[in-house]
């Protein structure tokens, strides 16, 4: 397996970078429509693989609940989107919060090209994540009996769960913690892309990739993009409730931005320019300058 260095590591970022701002707006809205599907493919697996986990044979046989087991499966299978988004060449908002500005410091692009690339591979990865929530919603998160009427799934009462404790930070207080996770969760997105580049061959790119995702999933952090599937698909699943007593009225489209996706996405920026690209081209500036 070829190992990259890591002064080369950072100076492939800016290069990944420099690629991305130069695509034209369509194209960097329908890659990340396409990752907006792919991370949104991972969050859906999480929830169904989770789902139950309280109950298992292990709490039962200890007489104790198990969340950390619990987080631990949510985050072993939620890395598939992230992998497929790296491999196949998509766009995530939350990579290149960290991509795009090594570009800025390396190859001195503008800064308006970078928030270029960011606004519209926001607007693809949020459309991409609700299409495949509407899918889940009305596919495995909902049963329909012969005259058409649904009912929710366990997998769907996951979802809205989820749903739920994702749009529960409240106040001041709730949201600096969110910001803050979502600090925590793309410094370790961003090193899980620069693990990424760090590996040539699809197997090293897979577990690079895999460790920092499956972290930051189990440690309960804040993704900006799996956040517009875990809401949605709580939002949509949430309908087909019909007792008004079991319906969380706090998960809807307002409370999903006020409540979530606004200081998670900023947290997001936050732990990608800064925490990674920033010290990162501090770290190796002299090296890459060196290589040219």
């Amino acid at each position: 397996m070829v190992f990259h260095p890591p002064v080369a590591i950072t100076a492939k970022a800016g290069d990944a970078g420099k690629y991305k701002v130069g695509l034209p707006a369509w194209n960097m809205v329908l890659r990340g429509f396409m990752s907006g599907a792919y991370i949104a493919m991972g969050a859906a697996l999480a929830t169904v693989c989770s789902t139950g986990i309280m109950a298992t044979d292990v709490a039962l046989r200890f007489g104790t609940a198990s969340p950390g087991f619990s987080q631990l499966i949510l985050g072993a299978v939620f890395p598939v989107g992230l992998i497929i988004t790296v491999l196949t060449g998509a766009e995530l908002f939350t990579g290149d919060a960290m991509l795009a500005p090594m570009a800025a410091f390396i190859h001195k692009v503008s800064w308006a090209q970078v928030a270029n690339l960011w606004v519209f591979v926001y607007i693809g990865n949020f459309i991409g994540s609700v299409v495949f929530a509407y899918i889940c919603a009305y596919g495995p998160f909902v049963s329909f009996d012969a005259a058409g009427v649904g009912t929710v799934t366990a997998f769907g009462s996951r979802a809205i769960a989820i749903a739920g404790a994702k749009v529960g930070y409240v106040g001041i207080m709730g949201f600096y913690s969110a910001f803050l996770k979502a600090i925590a969760c793309n410094w370790l997105v961003n090193l899980a892309i620069l693990l990424g580049i760090c590996a040539d061959d699809a197997v090293g790119k897979f577990f690079g990739i895999w460790f920092p995702i499956m972290a930051f999933v189990s440690s309960g952090f804040e993704h900006s993009i799996a956040n517009m599937y875990f809401i949605p698909a709580g939002i949509f699943t949430q309908g087909f409730i019909t007792d008004p007593t079991k319906i969380n009225a706090s998960i809807n489209w307002v409370t999903m931005w006020t409540a979530n996706i606004i200081p998670v996405t900023l947290g997001n920026i936050v732990g990608g320019i800064f925490f990674v690209g920033v010290i990162y081209w501090v770290a190796f500036r002299k090296e890459i300058a060196a290589l040219k």
